[in-house]
């Protein structure tokens, strides 16, 4: 018998009627799709834009006198524009396009690292990023000869604030954190974890892939230096993503990449290179993904992200609930501000063949070290179940979930 009091005000059956892939069929089964924090499903509008982009003005931009190169140059910078205004950067200038948070965080390791740091200076990431936010810092260690250091995470999946505020020393140039934990759905104090590093002088590079779907985020109130972003995690396409950057930085910064559009004057004695953006956005962009990437903007706008962020909290709630009750499960992460997110084990059960089972349900949940292996490696384990949910979700669904979890339990137990 449900004993858990929900509130359903939130139309999602209006909300799902915009995502085609929520009527298709896995294994004879009605699709629930709970890997989210992977990839988010994308809605007709963006579907259409992409089609209507092909279809009537696809055009290469900026540098084209014509018609249709005029048209696909206004769309693709007011992209840019939608992303800055959802930002609130300073000037659409500060905002960055790459093919997501992987490229962005590789571009600013790379671009500041040649600039800001030296042997002997020291990076302070925490012990619960993702690969993307561990390897270009370790790659970047090794080039100049720089100290990584680790911010320690708490048995919660808290990070250890105390010990963060201690890493810092005369020789410390930057600090790079997720905004929320892709594998336990730990929301940082990133506010806090910021005005640390500022007081001690030191930029912060924020990796916002599993925070921008949740919710606006509005980087002149953090006073980040860097916050980076995937297209296709917020219901936009893949392939496109980008970051802020503060001004200041990006001016010092020198290009990542070569060729076209980077570049203001070339002769063979020398290259002058263009202005921010540009300078950093080589070659012909992905003009379409961005453009679509503006309408899953718009999309989420128009469903509201307050209306978002309180219905996913509750999807949260209720899932947490149902995994506790149920027993013989143990919830990886238990940090009190997460998003709706759950990291998992099942007692007795290896992940991966818990997750196989499952998805013969029609239930696509995610398996394994979710790119975070130190993490996994704190808690000594190889990885867990991870259900991430969407605002297309429903308590219905999770009781799906729960279902499949009690027929593993049966075949393994």
């Amino acid at each position: 018998m449900n004993t858990i009091a929900v509130n359903k005000s939130f139309d999602v059956a209006t909300v799902r009627k915009d995502f085609p892939i929520l009527n298709v069929e896995v294994h004879g089964n009605p699709l629930v799709y709970f890997d989210n924090a992977a990839t988010t499903q994308k809605p007709q509008q963006v579907i259409d834009t992409l089609n209507d982009y092909y279809r009537r003005y696809n055009s290469n931009v900026h540098r084209g006198v014509h018609y249709l190169s005029q048209v696909a140059t206004d769309a693709y910078e007011e992209a840019r524009l939608k992303v800055s205004k959802l930002l609130n950067a300073s000037s659409s200038a500060e905002i960055i396009f790459t093919r997501g948070t992987t490229e962005s965080i590789n571009l600013i390791a790379f671009s500041f690292g040649e600039v800001f740091i030296h042997e002997g200076d020291e990076i302070i990431i925490s012990t619960i990023e993702h690969h993307s936010n561990i390897v270009p810092w370790q790659l970047l260690c090794q080039r100049k000869k720089a100290v990584l250091k680790v911010i320690p995470v708490l048995d919660n999946g808290v990070l250890d604030l105390e010990a963060y505020r201690g890493l810092f020393s005369e020789h410390t140039k930057l600090v790079a954190v997720g905004h929320i934990s892709n594998a336990l759905g730990t929301v940082n104090p990133i506010a806090e974890m910021i005005a640390t590093a500022h007081a001690h002088q030191v930029p912060v590079l924020i990796d916002g892939a599993q925070g921008l779907p949740h919710g606006k985020v509005d980087v002149q109130s953090l006073d980040c230096d860097f916050y980076c972003f995937s297209g296709h995690k917020m219901y936009g396409p893949t392939g496109i993503g980008g970051f802020y950057g503060r001004m200041s930085l990006l001016e010092q910064m020198p290009p990542y990449q070569s060729g076209g559009e980077m570049i203001q004057d070339v002769s063979f004695a020398c290259t002058t290179f263009n202005e921010v953006p540009y300078k950093f956005e080589a070659g012909t962009p992905n003009i379409a993904d961005a453009i679509g990437l503006a309408t899953a903007i718009e999309y989420l706008e128009k469903v509201g992200w307050d209306a978002i962020a309180k219905y996913e909290q509750e999807l949260l709630r209720y899932a947490t609930e149902k995994l506790t009750l149920e027993g013989g499960i143990t919830i990886i992460g238990t940090a009190p501000d997460k998003a709706s997110l759950i990291s998992f084990l099942i007692d007795g059960v290896h992940p991966l063949d818990a997750g196989t089972i499952i998805d013969h349900f029609g239930i696509a949940i995610r398996t394994g070290n979710h790119c975070a292996q130190p993490l996994m490696d704190r808690f000594g384990i190889t990885g867990t179940i991870r259900a991430s949910f969407a605002f297309y979700n429903t308590f219905e669904e999770i009781d799906r979930l729960m279902a499949a979890i009690r027929k593993v339990k049966q075949m393994f137990l």
